[in-house]
């Protein structure tokens, strides 16, 4: 099988050795780095693969993204765009803060599910569920005024 040739430029070829060198970046990156200086120097596919234990996919992914966008298109992860949060981080100190108040008339303590009635009734958040205020605590580590 007959592969694409990759001419690197000087400065593509610094950028690259600066992954491969330097242990500031992801195993991804350096991987990716290796196999373009491999098929820069004209080495065969199959013993990239073999020497870097990287399978063929990497490899076509790796040219093809160099062809189409660079070395630095090439080595970085593509930005994923996960889901947007739900809630800001008005809302997440909003219930800290409630959390941290005294617990109701008739309550010794806030409880997971007093905090999920006490956050809907304030303005601006109407619809929240008690899980998703037990996770807020959980990340900011804060007590429910346990005595």
């Amino acid at each position: 099988m007959r592969q694409t040739e990759l001419h690197l430029t000087d400065e593509e070829r610094e950028l690259i050795e600066s992954y491969r060198t330097k242990g500031l970046h992801h195993a991804r990156e350096v991987n990716r780095a290796h196999v373009l200086s491999a098929l820069d120097r004209g080495i065969p596919e199959a013993q990239i693969m073999a020497v870097l234990g990287v399978g063929r996919m990497l490899v076509w992914r790796t040219r093809s993204a160099y062809l189409e966008g660079g070395a630095e298109y090439a080595l970085r992860d593509a930005a994923r765009p996960g889901k947007p949060r739900q809630y800001d981080t008005d809302v997440e100190a909003q219930i800290s803060a409630l959390a941290c108040s005294t617990p109701p008339a008739g309550a010794r303590r806030w409880t997971i599910a007093l905090l999920e009635q006490a956050a809907r009734a304030q303005p601006g958040i109407d619809s929240i569920s008690r899980e998703t205020v037990r996770r807020l605590l959980k990340k900011t580590a804060s007590s429910r005024g346990a005595n």
